[in-house]
């Protein structure tokens, strides 16, 4: 009988932890029992450790993401508008890194990937103690709470403590626990695909096709530039969506570069180099056209069934938000992230470069703000000063079903500019949390028939939308302005001059609310004739 050779399909990365700093205490002890060196590890100190790397990963970012945006700034083949969005990024990471104001109002679903070693003994509920290390982060800072729970099919409720998380632990061998800890958005999350195909995909002219379609269809509404992951392959659609996530946090860099006849993983730096060079030919940009759709590329290979080939593609957006930590015999290290990304601002702001932006006063009627846009080609930087009513999904289905049974909408949705948002917490003393754009795109069903009866003529939020809500506007001499997605901390701290709940209280952070903004930067992306600023990006190669 033959011997079976073994290879693990995804070795666990190793560690450098002069990169880590060690939490206080004295969370672990080693003992020996059987001849064996077991490190066992209190339960709180899982709490403990899960509570701190959400906490971090809210308000900072890695060095080398940082240095990847500062890059942008630097490259003489970046648009203009790359290099705006990429310094407003930077100096969002400035605002956050102060723990007030977490960089994303979007603070994510809490997911932990763990790989707990055969002697480490932790003698408790592992995934109870990490989930209620997370809620503790959620309720302890500024965070937003995003997770509804289903009473019934279609009756929903937030939970109040982003609760459940998810949380996944891998028995693998050894003395040591190693973690991953992400906090996603549901923008990037939603922008996760997988494609069932075959082996017919496998070949070069094919898979180039494929991916340059794929790659294209991404769009900007998850808040570029992005971490842009490819896996192809996959013993099943599951496997490969948890490899997918795993290449966008980083976690599989250490990967080979070459495959082998048991079926190992491995990067692919040839197709990494190309993936990275259609989302450049793409013509997106870093949200407004340009050519920094994504900052870096991943392409992994997976050993498949030969009728199957599944492949998915994803990304990890401008809020990065992921964290490594370790329990070893010498204590619970968690790595150490930049806490001063002020460092990686330029002498001389980008946004010197541009021509300054035209100012909309949004206190005038709406007929006046419709004309004095609609003498503006899209793509004209724009600066918004007034009212602006906040009402994202939730409310949108709500409004939907009184315009279904009253033929009305409120008139608080016509008289003013409809901003699809939700905030974070707001801070004490502050006048709002973190506050940025959500993704155009969920609300576009609504358009045509609110636009139909005088409501949304102008929207605000992020990304590109369907060709329906272009021709809307068309219709309806309506607008859509696109304005910077990942900025949330600096919006909050900069733009936001009043905020108080208008309606729908009972919906929490999607309550529709009242604000007032004051220089808040926008792109006019759909205009009142029909055009749509995405429509005229670089043709592709």
């Amino acid at each position: 009988m033959a011997t079976t050779i073994y290879e693990p399909l995804l070795p666990v990365p190793g560690f450098d932890i002069r990169d880590f700093r060690r939490l206080p205490g004295e969370p672990v002890a080693v003992e020996t029992h059987g001849g064996r060196t077991i490190v066992r590890v209190r339960p709180e100190a899982l709490r403990a450790l899960a509570r701190e790397a959400f906490r971090d990963i809210a308000f900072f970012l890695r060095r080398g993401h940082l240095e990847r945006l500062a890059a942008i700034l630097q490259d003489p083949g970046a648009s203009p508008n790359d290099r705006f969005v990429a310094e407003k990024l930077l100096e969002n990471a400035a605002v956050a890194a102060r723990g007030v104001l977490p960089m994303c109002q979007d603070t994510g679903t809490a997911t932990v990937m763990a790989w707990k070693g055969e002697d480490v003994a932790t003698g408790g509920d592992d995934a109870r103690f990490l989930a209620e290390g997370a809620a503790e982060a959620w309720g302890s800072e500024n965070l937003r709470y995003s997770q509804l729970a289903a009473r019934s099919m279609f009756d929903e409720v937030n939970t109040g403590d982003n609760l459940p998380a998810q949380i996944d632990i891998q028995a693998v061998p050894g003395a040591e626990y190693r973690f991953l800890f992400i906090a996603k958005g549901g923008g990037s999350a939603n922008k996760t695909a997988l494609y069932q195909e075959s082996k017919a995909l496998l070949n070069e002219r094919a898979l180039d096709a494929f991916l340059r379609a794929k790659i294209d269809a991404i769009g900007v509404a998850a808040c570029p530039p992005y971490h842009l992951a490819v896996v192809v392959g996959g013993t099943s659609p599951e496997a490969n969506l948890k490899v997918l996530k795993l290449a966008t946090a980083g976690w599989l860099d250490e990967l080979p570069e070459a495959g082998s006849e048991r079926g190992i993983a491995f990067r692919d730096p040839e197709w990494e180099a190309r993936v990275l060079a259609m989302a450049a030919e793409s013509g997106w940009g870093a949200q407004f056209g340009g050519r920094h759709l994504a900052l870096d590329a991943r392409v992994i290979r997976l050993p498949r069934h030969a009728g199957s080939c599944p492949v998915s593609i994803g990304v990890s957006c401008s809020a990065d938000r992921n964290i490594r930590a370790v329990i070893t015999r010498d204590g619970v290290l968690l790595e150490r992230l930049e806490e001063h990304p002020e460092r990686f601002l330029p002498q001389a702001p980008a946004a010197a470069a541009l021509p300054p932006p035209e100012p909309i006063d949004l206190n005038a009627p709406m007929m006046r703000i419709l004309q004095a846009l609609s003498n503006r080609p899209v793509g004209t930087r724009l600066s918004l000063s007034g009212p602006l009513v906040v009402a994202r999904d939730a409310a949108h289905a709500r409004l939907a079903r009184i315009l279904e049974a009253t033929g009305k909408l409120p008139d608080y949705f016509a008289l003013h500019p409809i901003y699809y948002a939700g905030p974070a917490k707001t801070p004490a003393g502050m006048t709002s949390g973190s506050f940025g754009p959500t993704t155009a795109q969920r609300m576009d069903a609504y358009i045509p028939e609110f636009m139909r009866h005088g409501a949304s003529l102008i929207t605000l939020a992020k990304g590109n939308r369907a060709a329906a809500t272009a021709d809307a506007c068309r219709r309806y001499g309506g607008f859509y302005l696109g304005t910077i997605g990942g900025a949330a901390a600096l919006a909050a701290q900069e733009n936001i001059a009043r905020s108080e709940v208008l309606d729908f209280a009972d919906l929490g952070m999607e309550a529709i609310r009242l604000i007032e903004v004051r220089d808040l930067p926008a792109f006019i992306i759909c205009d009142d004739k029909g055009n749509d600023l995405y429509a005229k990006r670089a043709p592709k190669a």
